[in-house]
């Protein structure tokens, strides 16, 4: 649909749907663990539209990353909480209550295979994200169990919107192997491309590069993650974000 100015973004379920089972096989066989990268994922018009109403590093929305975790994530700008969305465009929420809705829930779960998948409306942890010149993000796997609504995490899913991104820049999304011992997979984090991946204690991810952008340039996704009531069998679950050295 196009992004006119009067009307929220909605996604077309027997679109997603179609996309879902012709990707579905290469999804659950992809290494180091089932993910998909797809480009050109939002339709025309509207990566532009979100892309234009996406706080810029100085606005009130993002938590103040100094007072975070400066080791493992520096630089790196979040919300936390969907609280702090209220002042954002509508656009931009209209969005990320599409990532939530019926259509893409039921696109997850043809693609990943995982059924009754309930999205997150706080948008703990996630929700949007911007990453500063010279910052990075450790290789880890996520916490995923979450207590406040005793749920059990299962996919990520990352939305790019970085235009004229340059290879020098870094900032590619590596998907590592369970050992450890090499990156299996570099994704680079260009606009309009959406990334989903399994969410198990195993699935080791991040992008220890440096960001190597001029400083007005910045590192912007949209985050999602998704859960199910009952946990997956045989997979350890906890609250904790496991930051790992690499080689």
């Amino acid at each position: 649909m196009s992004s006119n100015d009067t009307e929220p973004f909605v996604f077309s379920l027997d679109d997603l749907a179609s996309r879902a089972t012709a990707l579905h096989e290469s999804y659950v066989s992809a290494h180091p663990f089932p993910h998909v990268v797809i480009d050109e994922f939002l339709p025309p018009g509207w990566g532009e539209k979100v892309l234009s109403v996406f706080p810029d590093k100085d606005s009130s929305v993002w938590l103040d990353w100094t007072q975070r975790d400066t080791t493992h994530q520096p630089k790196k700008q979040g919300i936390g909480h969907a609280s702090r969305l209220t002042n954002v465009s509508p656009y931009l929420q209209s969005l990320l209550f599409a990532f939530n809705s019926f259509p893409f829930l039921n696109f997850l779960e043809k693609l990943t295979g995982i059924g009754k998948l309930l999205p997150d409306p706080y948008f703990f942890g996630g929700g949007i994200h911007q990453i500063l010149s010279g910052g990075k993000l450790s290789i880890h796997t996520d916490f995923n169990e979450l207590n406040p609504l005793d749920l059990y995490r299962r996919i990520n899913v990352l939305q790019f919107l970085n235009k004229d991104w340059k290879t020098h820049y870094n900032g590619n999304l590596e998907l590592w192997n369970p050992e450890l011992t090499s990156c299996v997979k570099s994704i680079a984090p260009v606009f309009n491309r959406l990334v989903v991946f399994n969410t198990t204690k195993k699935s080791f991810h991040g992008h220890p590069q440096t960001l190597n952008t001029p400083e007005d340039v910045t590192r912007k996704s949209i985050a999602l993650y998704y859960y199910t009531a009952k946990p997956s069998p045989d997979e350890i679950y906890d609250g904790i974000t496991d930051w790992r050295d690499t080689p």
